[in-house]
């Protein structure tokens, strides 16, 4: 078992992994019916916490699931100690809320039920400082996903689908395209370098609102480089000079390659690299 993966929190509850056990009723199994958080923390600090919080809020107010996270912050301390990841440079903490335990139906349940609440906390191994220097490659997919990626909800097959073509084609990444749009990634948001401005998809409906994006935004205006929230083109797309992703798991992640066509001159870009350690010193600092 991975570092770090050996205690989970059920319902109330820090149990051992192998012992933690769910209804086959459960809605988030039967349906999807859930929402989610991933939640970093460097050191033993959880890094923007609040603003995890109040996706998981909106998120559970967008589906009325009735479930108030105010205690949320205490288990994800709970779950670092119960692993032994308190001082870990870094680590992940992931927590889940579902609609609860009911007989099937499409409607929700009738009469109220409790929320399942899960979580889990590991390490998080960032890549080698030569790996990230090399860089990675992503494949463009089409995205299936529907009209309402900003909620982080546990129904993820079209992404899965989408990863799993990435993987297929032996890359790191996926690109999810609509309407001509290059969007996000498959789990992760998307960012552009055209000359010397910085382009990143727009918070709307159609893409995962990120903590680590909102984050990396304020890295680009503390740098001053002009930024632009727009869509972009996949056509557009195809002539950045640089790429790259951004998430809690992801931090910042260079794309050298897109669909075996070269980013810029196939090398990770000086935007990119002076965003990363500005990423670095301010989630280590």
């Amino acid at each position: 078992m991975a570092s770090g993966e050996a205690t989970v929190f059920l319902n109330g509850e820090l149990l051992p992994r192998e012992q933690a056990r769910i209804s086959v009723e459960d809605r988030a199994f039967l349906f999807g019916d859930g929402v989610y958080e991933v939640t970093p923390a460097y050191g033993g600090r959880f890094f923007r916490l609040d603003r995890h919080l109040e996706r998981l809020r909106k998120g559970l107010s967008a589906l009325e699931i009735d479930y108030d996270p105010a205690h949320v912050p205490d288990i994800h301390e709970r779950l670092l100690r119960a692993n032994g990841l308190e001082s870990a440079p870094a680590a992940v903490v992931y927590f889940q809320v579902t609609r609860g335990v009911a007989p099937r139906t499409h409607h929700f349940p009738p009469e109220p039920v409790p929320p399942t609440l899960y979580g889990y906390a590991k390490e998080y191994v960032r890549p080698e400082r030569e790996r990230w220097d090399a860089g990675w490659e992503a494949v463009t997919v089409q995205d299936q996903r529907w009209s309402r990626a900003d909620l982080k909800t546990v129904c993820l097959l079209p992404n899965v689908l989408a990863q799993e073509a990435a993987r297929k084609a032996g890359v790191a990444d996926a690109i999810l395209v609509r309407d001509g749009l290059a969007l996000e990634g498959a789990h992760n948001n998307l960012f552009a370098v055209f000359g010397d401005r910085v382009a990143t998809h727009p918070a709307s409906n159609q893409i995962l609102h990120g903590i680590t994006r909102e984050f990396v935004l304020e890295l680009v205006r503390e740098e001053g480089i002009p930024v632009e929230e727009r869509p972009i083109p996949l056509e557009e797309l195809q002539g950045a000079s640089e790429l790259f992703f951004t998430g809690t798991t992801t931090e910042i992640r260079p794309t050298v390659k897109v669909d075996g066509r070269p980013v810029g001159d196939s090398g990770v870009g000086p935007v990119t690299r002076a965003l990363y350690q500005a990423f670095l010193e301010g989630v280590e600092g």
